[in-house]
């Protein structure tokens, strides 16, 4: 044990008092420190004019997709949905607009051949064709040329996708991120005269009626075939 005297270690400096942030110098704040926030009602109390918020950590959408179309999705009106559901009697017109909302590029462009249609619903092209005409008499989609279609936007709409970079001129491999806003394209498709004003002006009406003509025909065929029934009924007691 050394018999020499332990020297004292010196205290630490003790640091210099952080300035306050000054509430009418927004720019001379940015070359200040700033001692951490631990009251947030005390912040709020020495800042009254300004807004305070907390928000957590935003999570990335999940969604099954190609590695070339992360996140890839389209926004559906839960109305046509429901509607569609209910007005097409059989199978195929609904898994045609489903094809036609999963094939939406950007924009709501959806770049299908009606052979290429026909092979991926498995059905005939003059099938394929026919239905198309259906819903494209609904003002659902309609046609831009020889194998290009709209959907319309108030419908269904895809709002961006991810372009690889081998699809994009000038991209040196790195891809693209394209964006349309929705109402841009209905903009478009407003102002042009040459179109329906089914799809200028879409509505569901006509559909909404059909369907209420639909269930009131069945609802009375119901009822002729309970009245002959119980006809058949009262006709064999008497037989007996």
């Amino acid at each position: 044990m050394s018999s020499e005297p332990q020297r004292r270690r010196p205290s630490p400096k003790s640091a210099p008092p952080r300035p306050e942030l000054p509430v009418d110098d927004a720019m001379e704040a940015w070359g200040q420190p700033l001692a951490p926030v631990k009251d947030l009602d005390d912040v709020a109390r020495r800042y009254p004019g300004r807004k305070l918020t907390l928000e957590g950590e935003r999570k990335p959408l999940e969604f099954y997709g190609r590695p070339d179309q992360p996140n890839a999705f389209s926004m559906d009106s839960l109305e046509f949905l429901f509607l569609i559901a209910q007005y097409f009697r059989e199978a195929l017109p609904l898994r045609m607009i489903l094809l036609l909302i999963a094939c939406q590029r950007a924009g709501g462009r959806i770049y299908l051949t009606q052979d290429e249609m026909a092979t991926v619903l498995d059905v005939s092209r003059t099938k394929a064709s026919e239905t198309l005409q259906v819903i494209m008499g609904h003002g659902i989609v309609f046609k831009v040329k020889r194998g290009c279609y709209q959907f319309n936007p108030p419908y269904s709409y895809r709002v961006a996708e991810f372009i690889p970079g081998t699809e994009t001129a000038g991209t040196k491999g790195k891809g693209e991120y394209v964006k349309v806003e929705q109402y841009d394209t209905i903009t478009k498709i407003r102002n042009d005269a040459n179109l329906p004003d089914l799809v200028r002006f879409p509505s569901l009406e006509s559909m909404r009626q059909a369907i209420e003509k639909l269930r009131q025909e069945r609802a009375e065929e119901r009822a002729v075939r309970r009245l002959e029934r119980a006809q058949r009924q009262e006709e064999g007691v008497v037989a007996q």
